[in-house]
């Protein structure tokens, strides 16, 4: 029979003598616990975590600027004013500024129509942007770890159509940006993602826009530039009783 080797002393199941059951289950914790702590898709969810939190501590501390002075740096910036209102307004939205804040103001500077025009194109930018960091951040450490009733919820926002995504934008849950880091983490298909979020951003669009054009220029408005908004909370309204239906529907068949 061999020897055991040098400077180990055999133990019963390979365990070394002395150790309490306490002290091996604390070690085989830390053997668990150690691969998970250092694996790439929980630090790039803590990225994530830390970008969201990083966003939300700055909106918070940093002062928010004067709406009266918008128009002025609308002038100052001129032919490069659209440009930089949709790609401020993008990464506003994705620092969790918002929307109503963005759409404001882009009404402000550019007036009721272009206004909505510029704040729609903001929010398709930040929603892709918001959908791709999540996608790349969140992803794959949520697809690890979803059980039981959070993978039929990731299954549904896998099968969910742009109807869906409309459905989920139009209820108070959160931001428009964190609803599309949300996304980005689920099974979520981007395309239908973009479409749904621009459509359902629509109506609050030219509506908000249109106050805001009426704060800097209340004698220069045109209040039926507002009149897509009425439409698309009509438009809305019908597609969440749709869509209340089609799901109601499934669940009365198996009954």
């Amino acid at each position: 029979m061999g020897r055991p080797a040098a400077g180990r002393t055999p133990g019963r199941g390979g365990r070394r003598p002395g150790m309490t059951p306490a002290d091996r289950r604390l070690a085989r914790y830390w053997r668990s616990v150690r691969p998970v702590a250092t694996t790439p898709s929980v630090v790039r969810f803590g990225l994530l975590l830390l970008l969201i939190a990083g966003f939300g501590v700055t909106l918070v501390l940093v002062p928010h600027p004067d709406p009266t002075a918008l128009p002025q740096f609308g002038d100052r910036l001129g032919g490069l004013a659209p440009i930089a209102g949709v790609l401020g307004g993008a990464l506003l939205l994705v620092a969790l500024v918002p929307r109503t804040f963005i759409t404001l103001a882009a009404g402000a500077v550019f007036g009721a129509l272009e206004g909505a025009a510029y704040a729609l194109g903001a929010a398709l930018l930040a929603a892709a942007i918001g959908f791709t960091v999540g996608r790349v951040l969140g992803r794959e450490f949520v697809a690890e770890r979803v059980r039981g009733r959070l993978a039929r919820l990731d299954r549904w926002f896998t099968r969910q159509s742009v109807l869906g995504v409309i459905t989920v934008r139009l209820l108070p849950i959160s931001g428009f940006g964190l609803v599309s880091y949300g996304y980005g983490t689920t099974g979520a298909r981007i395309l239908p993602f973009l479409v749904g979020s621009v459509i359902a951003s629509a109506p609050t669009a030219f509506g908000y826009a249109a106050v805001g054009a009426a704060v800097t220029s209340p004698g220069e408005v045109n209040w039926l530039a507002a009149t897509p908004a009425a439409l698309g909370f009509i438009a809305s309204a019908v597609l969440l009783v749709r869509w209340w239906r089609a799901e109601r529907r499934p669940r009365t068949a198996q009954m």
